[in-house]
């Protein structure tokens, strides 16, 4: 029996960018190779300017790779296409468009709609608004709602076109840290971590908050930088559902040190401080 296809595959992934003034070549990410199963929740941390975000830009199909192939399903990425969802940190919110607006457009709008009756839209924007919680806010502007109500909304609008991959780009680094913790566990309600994982979506979740990607993920993959590449994937080996309770598991604690350990210096040279500052004292 051959073994199953991954849900997305990259291998010997290499990215260049040009300076549209002087020409000059700079690799951005260098020879990354990644399989992430369907239904599996990952998370990519690492230092500012590692490629995390130019990595889940080439899954997205927003940009094409220098080198090197990506698959979705055994088929090749060459662009864009619906059954990829993307999720950003600024929400990307239309602000003359209520609640209810916002999570329809691309069902009223786009690809994902078409094969859909006016009722069967209605019914699908009505479901994932209940799902993040905001009914009742239907008829409200983005104006009108909290930095984490707006992120609830992006997120349904995300679910709501039916994607069978989301691709989340630091979507709640832009949150106050009381909001962004009550977030991430929503985050892995809605997207059904107590469901067999045949029934999941698959998430890649970029973060630069180590604490944050041990909470959510199945597995962390820890980039270094100059150029990006995959330093190491750690399993997080924690029971789901996760609950606040976690974070005082000795394996949680275990597991963010061993990846700040990974990435310390290169976030300290990132920043332009000193590695040796960043050093554990050593007992005399």
């Amino acid at each position: 029996m051959s073994p199953a296809v991954p849900k997305l595959r990259l291998r010997d992934v290499s990215k260049h960018f040009i300076a549209p003034r002087t020409g000059a070549r700079t690799l951005a990410v260098a020879n990354v190779t990644l399989d992430i199963e369907s239904g599996e929740f990952v998370c990519i941390v690492g230092p500012s300017g590692c490629g995390k975000s130019t990595v889940l830009n080439l899954i997205a199909g927003l940009d094409s790779a220098s080198s090197g192939t990506l698959e979705k399903d055994g088929v090749a990425i060459t662009g864009p296409g619906a059954d990829r969802g993307v999720m950003f940190q600024d929400y990307a919110l239309m602000p003359w468009q209520s609640v209810a607006d916002n999570v329809g457009f691309g069902l009223r709008h786009g690809t994902p709609g078409k094969a859909l009756s006016a009722a069967q839209r209605e019914q699908r924007i009505r479901h994932f608004i209940e799902l993040v919680g905001l009914e009742g806010s239907e008829k409200k502007y983005p104006h009108q709602l909290s930095g984490g109500m707006r992120q609830r909304v992006a997120l349904a609008r995300l679910l709501a076109n039916g994607p069978d991959v989301l691709l989340l780009d630091e979507p709640l680094g832009a949150l106050d840290a009381q909001t962004r913790l009550i977030l991430q566990v929503e985050l892995l309600r809605i997207w059904g971590e107590t469901a067999p994982q045949a029934e999941r979506k698959t998430a890649v979740f970029i973060t630069h908050d180590i604490e944050e990607a041990v909470f959510l993920a199945d597995r962390v993959v820890v980039m270094s930088s100059h150029p990006g590449r995959v330093r190491e994937v750690l399993p997080v080996d924690l029971p789901r559902p996760r609950d606040e309770a976690v974070r005082g598991d000795l394996r949680f604690g275990h597991l963010v040190e061993a990846i700040w350990r990974l990435i310390r210096d290169e976030a300290y040279r990132a920043i332009g401080g000193s590695t040796t500052a960043a050093a554990p004292a050593v007992p005399a």
